[in-house]
């Protein structure tokens, strides 16, 4: 067996290590590439989409949770598709979408890394810069996650500690610099944002919990999942609501909107400049690297054992291309080289952009898949799991009808994205069955 077999040992991560995993993706991601374009589309009630956002998050996660504690599994979510639609194409393109919108995430969050680094530097440094540290970025997060499953959990535990505290003493500072008075308001609403835009702006923030799935492919190898499993993600959401809460009124404070959408990319970093002055680029900047770091981290290790999973099942194809090693360790190759180029090729709000349409597609099938064949057997509540169906419908409705305005071309490559990936599974599994049958 290969260095990659302790990835897949029972009872390897502590609910404090998944905990620390699951925020580590969220925070890596979320605050700090999507407070600023959050706001652009909900203008001051960004905090509000971020508390509406949260809520969704919750009853999307009841259904993780019901199925995840009756069939804990490392496949997470293609164990939870399987369960639901068997081994058709619709698991299968599923399950890709996720794969896929995870590995998006990697993307944004590499390139949010590359950004604020940046900060650090004359204003005038090269944009060529955030794609060439993204890719930097991945590489190292790939290096790591080849040492195995008990470094990704130590270093997931002190990144967590670090980058909750920080943010937390950052928005502390600036709330006492701003004497708790925002610049931003909330109401009446800076920007007077029309109802569309403001449910946009939620489904955008539903990016910076989609995290909590990284726990549920964890699966078995959490201790006691069946108890663990629910707990971490209940607790995951939990924290970073908070921190999202106290950084979001702390940006409002040190920013109007105009500046806080003028620095999209980096509001973090920009709020800090008239809170702390120059020490406060550094400090937040420093918090940022950890954040994003830490969030690839996971993020990698996660993707890379649901497509070999997928591959085992047969759900999608495989090639060796001539490397040693296990699937696993080949899916992790294809993941970061995917992370790579569009972390290259694309800016943060068309990563973003994508990533929202591609898991909001897929929730609503894990949902129906609960919803249609489930239910009974893992005890979930039919209509809680039909609320989170209606409410992910809205969600990305609006954000179609809302980016569709601004930008058509990322919506029309995400909506033929997904079209093709479905239609793949479809003739790649019926191209298997054929064979067999030949056989």
């Amino acid at each position: 067996m290969s260095d990659r077999e302790p990835t897949y040992q029972k009872g390897s991560l502590s609910l404090a290590a998944t905990v620390a995993m699951g925020t580590g993706v969220m925070i890596g991601a979320g605050i700090f590439a999507l407070t600023g374009q959050v706001a652009e589309l909900a203008g001051g009630l960004f905090p509000i989409a971020f508390i509406a956002a949260a809520i969704i998050s919750g009853f999307s996660a009841y259904s993780y949770i019901k199925v995840s504690s009756a069939y804990p599994s490392a496949g997470g979510i293609a164990m939870i598709l399987t369960r639901a639609y068997g081994e058709t194409w619709v698991t299968g393109a599923a399950a890709l979408l996720m794969a896929f919108s995870m590995v998006i995430n990697e993307s944004l969050v590499a390139r949010t890394f590359g950004t604020y680094t940046l900060q650090l530097f004359p204003t005038d440094t090269a944009a060529v810069w955030v794609p060439v540290l993204a890719v930097g970025l991945i590489v190292v997060a790939f290096l790591v996650n080849i040492s195995g499953n008990r470094v990704i959990g130590t270093i997931s535990n002190i990144t967590a500690f670090l980058k909750i505290g920080g943010l937390l003493v950052f928005a502390a500072i600036a709330m006492a610099a701003s004497g708790i008075t925002l610049k931003t308001t909330i109401i009446p609403p800076s920007g007077d944002p029309a109802f569309g835009t403001f449910i946009g702006g939620i489904a955008l923030a539903i990016l910076a919990y989609k995290g909590f799935t990284t726990i549920t492919n964890s699966g078995d190898e959490v201790v006691e999942p069946e108890k663990n499993v629910g707990r971490a993600i209940i607790i995951a959401l939990v924290i970073c609501l908070v921190v999202y809460l106290a950084v979001c009124f702390a940006v409002a404070s040190s920013l109007t909107l105009s500046e806080i959408i003028a620095a999209k990319d980096y509001s973090l970093a920009e709020a800090s400049r008239p809170a702390i002055g120059g020490y406060g680029i550094w400090y937040t900047v420093g918090i940022a690297i950890i954040a994003t770091a830490s969030g690839l981290l996971a993020s990698i290790f996660a993707v890379s054992r649901m497509l070999a999973m997928l591959t085992e099942m047969n759900l999608i194809p495989h090639r060796h291309f001539g490397m040693p090693g296990d699937i696993q360790k080949h899916t992790l190759v294809y993941t970061v080289v995917i992370a790579a180029v569009l972390a290259a090729l694309f800016d943060l709000s068309r990563i973003a952009s994508m990533g929202a349409i591609f898991y909001l597609v897929m929730d609503i099938a894990i949902h129906w898949g609960v919803l249609r064949h489930l239910h009974e057997d893992v005890g979930a509540s039919r209509p809680v799991v039909g609320t989170a169906i209606v409410l992910d419908a809205i969600a990305l409705g609006a954000f179609l009808v809302v980016k569709g305005s601004i930008d058509p071309l990322i919506v029309i490559v995400s909506l033929v994205a997904v079209v093709a990936i479905a239609a793949f599974e479809k003739f790649y599994l019926q191209d298997i069955r054929t064979t067999g049958e030949a056989g």
